[in-house]
């Protein structure tokens, strides 16, 4: 009997980043990374002539998307996003053995390393701006999602969000790590003073900040679901309704994030903005 879930080959992913500075910001802060994870052999000797076509193309074991937006005002936020992307990416490719043998069994160990990435790349953050005063309070938010099928794990520390799209509805899988989000859940704001408060857009945790709290949710995925990472550039400016009809009417992951860019730079355009779009169809 066929899979009715079948995991998708690499040519099956529909996959796509596209970040912007935005009308106001200087410059841009933001940053993605999308990439696959395979177990490959690498040749450091040998008297054969061609090595390499023993190298051939490995099976997936992981993908991996991540987004983060340097803190907006400080010092080095580009480059706090650039080294919480780089030293997460590099911390998981020494990983490397936590795919080969993961097992949903031992799935806290998988979770672990996750953890242990990010926390990684706050050390990171925080020893570099230490080193240097005139970066001095940089810091980065940091959304990852790592799809090891069926399932994605989503890892996020600030307010870039990851949303799931599955049969026309929309999920907000990641929760804002804001002052303004700890007041609503505290009961001292409602959803509308939350959202127009001051404090909507001060960080309570990020990588380099005081604080750094990982936050770890594990999705399933179907065939035909939608995941989307953002910054908050997107989510500040576009609603969840349209968000969610971006993705319903979406031809392609790279049309939905021209489209969905565009959107943000029509709402105010006012922040920097970045989206990264993947899906695996269904096969027909």
């Amino acid at each position: 009997m066929a899979d009715p879930n079948p995991k998708p080959t690499d040519q099956e992913l529909d996959v796509f980043g596209l970040t912007h500075r935005g009308k106001v910001r200087k410059e841009n802060q933001d940053h993605f990374l999308i990439c696959t994870l395979h177990k490959q052999m690498r040749i450091h000797g040998t008297s054969l002539p061609h090595p390499e076509h023993l190298a051939a193309p490995s099976e997936r074991l992981a993908f991996l998307a991540v987004v983060a937006d340097g803190v907006g005002g400080h010092l080095g936020g580009e480059e706090a996003s650039r080294l919480t992307l780089e030293a997460v990416a590099g911390y998981l490719t020494n990983s490397m053995h936590c795919y080969y043998t993961h097992d949903p069994e031992q799935e806290s160990e998988f979770l672990e390393q996750l953890q242990s990435s990010v926390l990684e790349s706050h050390q990171k953050v925080t020893a570099e701006a230490e080193a240097d005063p005139a970066r001095k309070g940089m810091a980065s938010t940091l959304t990852l999602a790592i799809a090891v099928w069926p399932w994605a794990y989503v890892v996020h520390v600030g307010d870039s969000r990851c949303y799931q799209l599955r049969e026309g509805g929309l999920i907000q899988i990641t929760r804002d790590q804001t002052v303004g989000q700890a007041l609503y859940d505290e009961g001292l704001l409602d959803t509308a003073e939350a959202m127009e408060s001051k404090w909507s857009h001060v960080l309570a945790s990020a990588i380099g900040g005081p604080e750094a709290n990982p936050v770890t949710s594990r999705v399933a995925l179907h065939r035909d679901d939608v995941l989307l990472l953002c910054s908050d550039g997107l989510s500040g400016y576009v609603s969840d309704e349209q968000i969610r009809e971006r993705l319903l009417t979406m031809k392609s992951a790279k049309q939905a994030c021209h489209a969905l860019v565009e959107d943000a730079l029509e709402g105010g355009g006012g922040d920097n903005v970045t989206v990264v779009v993947g899906r695996a169809p269904s096969r027909r």
